[in-house]
């Protein structure tokens, strides 16, 4: 529930409502002059230059820098284009205004500016308050977070977690938040640092081995992403609050190494990230928490790139992740193309790659002990028509998978709930519920 400007919502109601007005208006007062010469000459020449620079950001990311697997949406692109075009405009209104005109028309800019980020981040649902937009808040230390050592609970052989927890006398209401830096000790991988989620019950004693979750952002992204777009500590509180403090504990990991880099989530030319993930990072979890061990305990999820790697984990370290939820991903890891993903990683080698791609490796194997969901968006026209090949590819491998399509596109519309709604169903496959 909002409780100050911090938490109004900037993808619904009122705040975007009015940023488009003004933005608008600020629109059409750059626009109109009764300047004979602005009709004539200035504003035609605004017009070109903010398309031409347009086509210049579409060119240069989709073509030519290539950060993305896919390419910008129509949409996006437009309101690219709106807020260069305010720009433009309000360069080209200066030399024809005084000084209170001026001022005027960079303010009239701005506006446009601001109306042209405002409908991409409601486009991609990216920052839904001014809070997620400031980066993730109060986080502890994780010597803070974890405590000192402390007795398990002891779980009878075919009962849940949940069937034997009983929690105790003041047990805090919220979980904690911590950053943490997992070295690739035995990958080599240079990985940003991790966030860790510990639910209440982690605060116990004697301590429930709880399930753990490896959870990743998508690229470009960051382990952040999901602590401040993906709001993942109120998910994890809600659910923990439903379960009497219960929840997994959730390592927001980094399988990138920055923001624009795609290692590809394997062991490569590019980095031997496969390696980190399913053996730097369990064995950091081993040394510094007190979690349910076994493949039966843990799950491994993501969005878009976290998704396929996540899917990529479950089929070529399937001895580590018992389970996964693949949120928007891809039907194989890429860097744009096929041919230029094999020269890149694998130095042209096909049946390298062949190897370790999820859908080549589930057509040679089968696997009847892994469960999963494919999460995809209904407008989503690129990654959909993915998730239902490797969905079929899955279920022809012998595995225990659905296919869930929820309202919304390739964004936090689809993301955010594409792991919170699944949170039962992970509870159930990790031992924490029935």
């Amino acid at each position: 529930m909002a409780t100050g400007p911090l938490d109004w919502s900037l993808v619904d109601g009122a705040v975007p409502l009015v940023v488009q007005i003004l933005g608008s208006i600020a629109l059409a007062a750059l626009l109109f002059s009764r300047d004979r010469r602005w009709w004539t000459r200035l504003l035609p020449l605004a017009v070109v230059l903010a398309a031409l620079l347009t086509l210049l950001v579409k060119l240069t990311v989709d073509d030519w820098w290539q950060p993305f697997p896919d390419q910008l949406p129509g949409d996006v692109v437009v309101w690219i284009g709106v807020a260069l075009l305010g720009l433009c405009l309000a360069l080209f209104r200066l030399p024809t205004l005084r000084w209170r005109g001026r001022l005027g028309a960079l303010l009239a800019g701005a506006l446009v500016v601001v109306l042209g980020a405002s409908e991409i981040n409601v486009h991609y649902d990216n920052y839904p308050t001014l809070r997620t937009m400031l980066g993730p808040q109060d986080t502890v230390s994780l010597k803070d977070a974890t405590g000192k050592k402390e007795p398990t609970l002891d779980v009878p052989e075919g009962k849940a977690l949940s069937q034997v927890w009983k929690p105790p006398p003041g047990l805090p209401a919220k979980g904690t938040v911590s950053t943490a830096s997992i070295p690739g000790t035995k990958s080599g991988f240079k990985a940003r640092d991790a966030y860790v989620y510990l639910p209440p019950a982690y605060r116990a004693s004697p301590r429930p081995l709880l399930p753990v979750l490896v959870l990743m952002a998508g690229q470009p992204g960051a382990p952040q992403d999901w602590i401040t777009s993906g709001q993942l500590p109120d998910m994890m509180d809600d659910f923990a609050a439903g379960h009497a403090g219960l929840a997994p504990i959730v390592l927001v990991v980094d399988p990138l190494g920055s923001s624009f880099d795609n290692p590809l989530c394997m062991d490569s030319r590019l980095g031997k990230v496969q390696t980190y993930l399913a053996e730097d990072v369990p064995a950091w979890a081993a040394g510094h928490l007190q979690t349910a061990r076994g493949r039966a305990h843990w799950a491994v999820s993501g969005l878009s790139n976290g998704g396929t790697c996540s899917l990529q984990l479950a089929v070529n370290a399937p001895r580590r992740f018992g389970s996964f939820v693949d949120i928007s991903g891809q039907d194989e890891p890429t860097l744009g193309s096929r041919k230029k993903t094999v020269d890149a990683a694998f130095g042209g080698d096909e049946a390298a790659f062949e190897k370790v791609n999820p859908v080549d490796v589930m057509a040679r194997e089968k696997f009847p002990d892994t469960a999963g969901v494919f999460v995809a968006g209904t407008d989503d026209s690129t990654y959909r028509p993915q998730a239902r090949t490797v969905y079929a590819a899955a279920k022809k491998a012998g595995m225990s998978v659905e296919l869930v399509q929820l309202p919304g596109g390739h964004s936090w519309q689809v993301w955010r709930p594409g792991l919170e709604k699944q949170l039962p169903w992970l509870a159930s496959h990790t031992g924490l519920t029935p």
